[in-house]
């Protein structure tokens, strides 16, 4: 890893090799399975990497207004690929740009597809219309992460599709969304209760959509198993079949480097970084979770043990526990793995920090660099 020294830090470095194994097994599962799968764009939307994913994939899903507009401007119209929208609601003044540059949106309720079914069916061209289902059944244990759990927003229970079968009228498709970097058994016991609950549907629809969670390219997923699912749904009910991996896109595609600008001890030894848990890896926090560095150990494990922190005013601001072979120093540079999904997409300038520049390690060993933000990045934000 020569290309360390040539970054500026605090920065991400994508791996383009890696990101085109993860596709290449997508790929597989697309064409053994005969399903068509996404790009989940709240995991990864560096769309400098789009044109090779338009190489592998059917196209994209967003959260939201702006990613569904990115799609569209990176993905869509350049490539022909589609592009999905789901959100739990809404407003009136996206859906008339959603309406342009949308193939599918799903809605969260029947209730929001009665609202807009009119506009939505009005449109120039045919837009296909799915809504969210919850088949009250995850296997998630974090309720942050579970939309299945007692009180969830997303996604319409039986009990409340069944209310007012009018509503829900001319949909052409169902969603569902229950997994969070879980397997293929997973999905396999979660199959049963979409089909137990909602059934009754898949005669006057023509899609079923997986939605995301599934940690396909992750070392020992059991690729046969997904496949054998996707396939007896398509057998069974003729139904068209979609998944919206996220993570399993970029797993293990990227890092972010940083450099150690002072060490000193309280109680601990302690060093301080160039990247922040609070703006850099927000995950590090809210999940919560400990990256890996590389050649670093657990604590204890290796002769010297630091506290890593970030260079913000937060308290809390604390990356993790680390093990090394020797003392740290200033100017040290560290590399955290898998900082490629949700980093990117979920960083921020708290305290004006920042943010990381973003490289692509191409499959030639070539660093490229692609953006590099400044002072303006974080004024723009604020008035």
């Amino acid at each position: 890893m020569n290309w360390i020294t040539k970054v500026d830090t605090p920065c991400y470095v994508i791996d383009e090799k890696q990101l085109r194994k993860n596709l290449e097994l997508l790929k597989y599962v697309r064409e053994k399975a005969g399903c068509k799968i996404l790009l989940a764009q709240k995991a990864f939307s560096a769309f400098s990497c789009y044109p090779l994913i338009a190489e592998y994939l059917d196209g994209c899903t967003a959260s939201g207004i702006y990613e569904a507009r990115l799609a569209y401007e990176k993905m869509a119209e350049p490539f022909g690929r589609e592009n999905h929208v789901f959100s739990p609601a809404y407003p009136e003044s996206d859906m008339d740009e959603l309406l342009k540059i949308c193939d599918h949106i799903v809605f969260n309720s029947p209730q929001q597809w009665a609202k807009y079914r009119d506009k939505v069916r009005a449109s120039d061209r045919y837009i296909q219309a799915g809504i969210r289902i919850n088949p009250e059944y995850s296997e998630i244990d974090t309720d942050i992460y579970n939309p299945c759990f007692t009180g969830s927003r997303l996604g319409t229970t039986l009990e409340r599709f069944n209310a007012d079968p009018a509503l829900y009228e001319g949909i052409d498709g169902l969603h569902f969304h229950t997994m969070c970097e879980q397997g293929a058994e997973v999905l396999e016991r979660t199959l049963p209760h979409v089909e137990e609950k909602f059934g009754f549907m898949f005669d006057r629809i023509k899609w079923l959509n997986f939605g995301g969670g599934h940690h396909i390219t992750r070392p020992g997923y059991n690729v046969a198993k997904l496949i054998s699912c996707v396939k007896r749904i398509k057998e069974k009910y003729g139904l068209e079949v979609y998944l919206e991996p996220g993570e399993a896109v970029a797993l293990n595609a990227g890092w972010l480097v940083t450099t150690v600008l002072d060490t000193f001890a309280n109680g601990c030894d302690i060093a301080i970084t160039d990247a922040s848990a609070a703006c850099h890896m927000p995950d590090v926090l809210e999940m919560p979770y400990r990256p890996e560095i590389i050649g670093a150990g657990k604590p204890g494990e290796k002769s010297y043990t630091y506290r890593l922190g970030g260079n913000t005013c937060l308290a809390g601001d604390i990356i993790g526990d680390y093990s090394f072979d020797k003392p740290l120093e200033s100017g040290e540079r560290l590399v955290f793995c898998d900082m490629a999904i949700y980093s990117m997409c979920k960083n921020n300038t708290f305290n004006g920090m920042p943010l990381p520049s973003i490289y692509i390690l191409k499959e030639n060993g070539e660093i490229q660099l692609v953006k590099k933000f400044g002072y303006e990045d974080f004024k723009g934000r604020l008035s």
